[in-house]
């Protein structure tokens, strides 16, 4: 009887193993822990998840380059954190990367170190203070984020700080090359083809024995830009990256087609106000890099008085660098990030795709940060990381976030923009100082209307506002069915000035504006653009306006993808100054605009029939 009921056990258990991987079998018989998947993501282990069992070390990683000036190859600062398993049974695991050059402080008197805005076009600001940052953090340990997610289910999660950053040697360059290449040696590291040191100066070597030479890195704002920008040095290893609200352009974070621009919610922030927020590295080296760094490179390329695209700029810009990408992307941004504006995300998609790497992209109505969904996360590092073959690069292209819907339930497309969008050319009908009309029929003769610069009205104010010379407002019919944009709108505006610089600022609203009343609308601002008039022939070369001279000033809004709902009016504004963003000059100056050599492309899924259908 007893050998009955041993054969019955023996024939369920290995009835049960057939249905599991080879590993697993091995892990059940022996009482090893391994990571295990279901519907193509890593599940929780509990014997990855015991913290007490995890291992926390820290280590130097050497780089190939010195931006400290003294004379030795600066090495990053690293910490790691790993389930107990890849000491005592000699199991190794893939990584979760995350660097940053926040982790150790930053400066706490942001606002205080800002350029003046309130300042004429063309003029230089007065100096502005320089903070010394005081380092915080203890060894052994950088960041504990992220390290509960991904341990428990078969990672280990690798932190560092960025260079001239915490314990990290070496100087900080906001998009500088050391910034690529310093991810880069600490994924060489974890590949076995970098050195690693247990002392910033010392010569005891550290290897990552329990790595399987797997890297994926994400990340918010900053920490979504350090990703992308290891992956353009295309190094091996670094298998995916899920960036979240990555600064992929400096200069089209802090400029705007020519336009100086502050980044929102930041006015008067510039490069070297970051450089000077983020430097926490070693007090006895900030006196170079501050020389070498930002009083010279930043100071002599960062170019506040005419605002144009020059090699400094291009050399921070990662979409110049893509060519060695081979990282699987999945990047994710909120349409209304006014910060690090959608347009990062987008430009960066565009060309991953075009270069045919697995490519994703996942966007949200709200603002600054928001990663993808856990789901989609876990199934691109199962994917890419353990090699679990669960078709993630066959899903969906794009995936939306739908206004009021869950940010865990996004839409999805087949592609983004929405392969149903076509292009729809509006023209305007004069009507300032109060509202005119926005539609598909151009009428001649509809001469020139006049706004008066002033920055003391927000644009909010300026939308609202039945009656004022202080923007151009043009208006739709009131939409009798919900229309769809999704893509990039372009306007193309002639334009004069009665002074030799101006800035120019247009806004695409929705409208009446619902103060928050109206839950079917996430936000009245549908997207927004900047631009010099100055640069109305070139990006890297401005010119003086002539007063009272026309000028054809063309270029894209930020992208979006929205649903306006019925009951509302789809509202082009165009003023000058805007007080949320731009330099703030005297109130006074005069644009001038010929309405029938004006125009805004908008994307409508559905195209003209759908607008039409929608407006008439």
């Amino acid at each position: 009887m007893i050998r009955k009921k041993m054969t019955f056990l023996f024939t369920l258990l290995f009835g049960f193993l057939a249905i599991v991987t080879a590993q697993q079998k091995e892990a059940i018989l022996l009482e090893k822990s391994v990571p295990i998947f279901e519907n193509g993501e890593a599940q929780i282990v509990p014997g990855f998840s015991d913290e007490s069992k995890w291992i926390r070390h820290d280590l130097w990683v050497e780089t190939e380059f010195d931006t400290d000036g003294d004379g030795k190859k600066d090495r990053m600062h690293v910490s790691v954190t790993r389930p107990g398993q890849t000491e005592t049974e000699d199991l190794k695991l893939p990584i979760i990367y995350i660097s940053s050059p926040y982790f150790a402080g930053v400066a706490s008197n942001l606002k205080e170190i800002f350029w003046d805005v309130r300042h004429e076009l063309g003029a230089g600001a007065e100096e502005r203070l320089h903070p010394e940052v005081v380092r915080i953090g203890e060894r052994p340990i950088i960041s504990n984020s992220h390290i509960k997610t991904w341990v428990p289910r078969g990672y280990i999660v690798v932190h560092s700080s960025s260079p001239g950053t915490g314990l990290s040697q070496g100087s900080p360059t906001v998009g500088g090359d050391n910034e690529s290449l310093a991810p880069k040696a600490v994924i060489d590291w974890l590949c076995g083809r970098a050195k690693g040191y247990t002392e910033p100066y010392g010569k005891e070597k550290v290897k990552a024995y329990w790595s399987t030479g797997k890297v994926g890195m994400t990340g918010t704002s900053y920490n979504g830009t350090i990703p992308l920008a290891a992956a353009t040095t295309g190094v091996p290893g670094l298998e995916a990256i899920i960036p979240v609200a990555p600064n992929t352009s400096y200069y089209h974070y802090y400029r705007s087609n020519g336009l100086v621009r502050s980044p929102g919610g930041y006015l008067g922030e510039d490069i070297d106000v970051l450089y000077d927020f983020i430097h926490s590295g070693d007090e006895s080296k900030r006196a170079y890099s501050n020389s070498v760094v930002r009083d010279t490179e930043m100071k002599n390329g960062m170019d506040r008085i005419t605002g144009d695209y020059n090699d400094f700029w291009a050399g921070r810009d990662y979409l110049n660098d893509m060519e060695p990408m081979k990282a699987a992307l999945l990047m994710a941004h909120g349409f209304n990030d006014w910060n690090v504006m959608p347009e990062h995300s987008y430009r960066i998609y565009k060309a991953a795709k075009e270069k045919g790497l697995p490519s994703q992209i996942y966007y949200h109505q709200n603002g600054h940060g928001g990663e993808p969904p856990l789901t989609m996360m876990n199934k691109w590092f199962t994917r890419y990381l353990h090699g679990v073959q669960n078709d993630v690069e066959k899903d969906a292209k794009a995936w939306i976030v739908r206004e009021n819907d869950d940010k865990k339930s996004p839409t999805p497309y087949r592609d983004y923009p929405n392969p149903e969008s076509a292009p729809v050319t509006l023209y305007l009908d004069g009507g300032a100082p109060e509202h005119g009309g926005l539609g598909t029929e151009k009428k001649e003769g509809q001469g020139i209307e006049t706004l008066v610069d002033n920055f003391s009205f927000s644009g909010a104010t300026l939308a609202k506002a039945e009656h004022t010379n202080h923007r151009l407002l043009y208006t739709t019919p009131t939409l009798k069915q919900d229309i769809h944009l999704s893509g990039i709108p372009k306007i193309s505006i002639s334009l004069a000035s009665n002074k030799a610089a101006a800035n120019l600022s247009v806004w695409l609203v929705s409208l009446p504006w619902n103060d928050g009343k109206n839950s079917k609308i996430t936000d009245n601002i549908i997207t927004r653009g900047w631009a010099d008039p100055q640069n109305h022939k070139s990006l890297t070369h401005s010119e003086p306006l002539v007063p009272g001279q026309y000028y054809q000033v063309t270029f894209d809004l930020i992208p979006d993808d929205q649903i306006i709902p019925k009951g509302q009016q789809i509202a082009l504004m165009i003023f000058s100054s805007d007080r949320e963003f731009t330099l703030l000059p005297d109130p006074g100056t005069e644009l001038s605009v010929k309405l029938d050599a004006t125009t805004l492309t908008i994307p409508v899924v559905g195209g003209m029939e759908a607008f039409k259908s929608a407006t008439e």
